[in-house]
């Protein structure tokens, strides 16, 4: 056959999976089967170049069962992510400097891990500090005979995770170990899957959370004996407990021997596996069990602040921004005069400088050579200041559907790094930020005339090093 002409398409198939959960007699079988069926899923969009005719688009629209609201003509490479294998060239010129992550410095020489967290709250900020004391932690706790057990939840962990590791290695030690699995974390079911079977192979106490929830919570727990005392060991987190994302991803760690966190990780433990059903909680918050009440309360405490003339601002920092409720209640501090950042990385719902509704709100996306990961929520509080950090964006999936923690940080050095040395570095950024305007577009910073150029993520990283 005599070639005529070509040209090039590319097909995004719907990537959902509708699963009846109460129904399914096997969670982790029909997620399985679910993943197996992806790539026979409708399609829901396709991309074709430029000069492709209407003849053979008709061909493709019959084939796909598409029409022409779904087809977009583009001039470009239709799949970006070829441009990929282009990291493989050997030019280091073009390539970002590598760096390695700064250690754990709160540990003494020849200081176990437990006794650096018993001293106070350690606090580590991924990937500019490593992710390595994470992977230690649990294998200390993995092999101290004085372990009792180790309670963990997994989202995106990754192949060959250290992590996971590190859990059947405690499994082996013959701790009690129970870890919550999300089966249905999008696009890493496969992993996950495998990771589930084999800790059930090897006996872990294996859930798969709750039905009609995703668990998306970043959650430690280490049990632990001493002498006449059962402490708890705590590490939360904004991020994933993956150690190649930890590289990639801007997240904050959180490691603190608080005896009401650590109770209140066993009660949401005790929620995840089945044993009781708390029904609230004082130092952290929960989604769906009183993360959005608390955080509207914080915010409307603002509002009364501002009334009073005393001091009120809000910093959030969220991948995305979309809950009509919270937009609402930000737009009616904004008309009370709180002055309010938002560092929105994605999706942003909320429209800042209008006129007479959010004149006192600012929208900053940054987007640089780390994914920006971490959410943090700072609330000046008359001069009483509160962080929390968390695993919750403010979308209603995550607060109305999904199991999400954040937690607070209260140590007061801790929090002047937060604000001083995290929030305020990325609020100066005029390399890799852009501000959102009132009519939805957004205009990249430059640098002003008496200004030196200011990259968040490289001062963080210059920072540590």
């Amino acid at each position: 056959m005599e070639v005529l002409e070509s040209h090039l398409f590319h097909i995004t198939r719907d990537a959902e999976m509708a699963i009846q959960e109460i129904e399914a007699d096997d969670l982790l079988e029909t997620i399985e089967e679910g993943v197996s069926q992806r790539r026979f899923n409708s399609v829901v969009r396709m991309d074709v170049d430029e000069g492709t005719p209407d003849s053979l688009l008709d061909v493709l629209k019959e084939n796909f069962e598409i029409d022409d609201s779904e087809i977009y003509r583009l001039p470009g490479p239709l799949a970006l992510s070829r441009l990929r294998a282009l990291s493989s060239v050997d030019r280091p010129e073009l390539k970002d400097q590598s760096f390695t992550a700064a250690p754990l410095r709160q540990q003494q020489e020849g200081e176990d891990m437990f006794a650096a967290i018993r001293r106070g709250d350690i606090l580590l900020h991924h990937p500019f500090d490593s992710f390595q004391p994470v992977v230690d932690f649990l294998r200390a706790a993995a092999h101290d005979p004085d372990v009792l057990a180790i309670k963990m939840t997994l989202y995106r962990t990754g192949r060959n995770s250290p992590v996971v590791e590190a859990l059947l290695e405690a499994n082996e030690e013959g701790k009690q170990v129970a870890v919550v699995v999300e089966l249905k974390a999008r696009f890493d079911e496969e992993s996950n899957i495998e990771w589930a079977r084999k800790l059930e192979r090897e006996g872990v106490h294996v859930v798969y959370g709750l039905v009609g929830l995703k668990v998306h919570a970043k959650v430690a727990l280490v049990v632990r004996r001493e002498g006449s005392v059962i402490r708890r060991y705590t590490h939360l987190s904004t991020g994933n407990y993956n150690a190649v994302t930890a590289h990639l991803y801007t997240d904050i760690g959180f490691f603190t021997a608080d005896p009401q966190i650590g109770e209140e990780a066993s009660h949401l433990f005790n929620k995840l596996t089945g044993y009781s059903a708390k029904v609230d909680y004082v130092k952290l918050l929960v989604a769906p069990v009183n993360l959005r009440r608390r955080i509207e309360q914080m915010i409307s405490r603002e509002i009364e602040h501002a009334k009073a003339g005393r001091e009120a601002r809000i910093i959030i920092k969220v991948n995305s921004l979309v809950d009509p409720r919270i937009i609402r209640l930000l737009y009616a501090a904004s008309c009370a005069g709180v002055q309010i950042d938002l560092l929105a990385r994605g999706i942003c719902c909320l429209r800042p400088g209008l006129t007479g509704v959010s004149e006192n709100i600012r929208v900053t996306s940054i987007v640089g050579r780390f994914l920006e990961h971490s959410r943090i929520f700072y609330f000046k509080n008359g001069g009483q200041e509160e962080i929390y950090l968390g695993s919750a964006d403010l979308m209603p999936r995550n607060i109305n559907r999904r199991v999400e923690t954040l937690f607070p940080v209260t140590k007061p050095s801790l929090v002047r790094q937060i604000r001083d040395r995290i929030l305020a570095v990325y609020l100066q950024d005029n390399v890799k930020a852009r501000r959102m305007n009132p009519d939805g577009t957004y205009t990249r910073l430059q640098p002003g005339r008496n200004q030196r150029p200011l990259n968040a993520q490289i001062s963080l990283l210059r920072v540590r090093h």
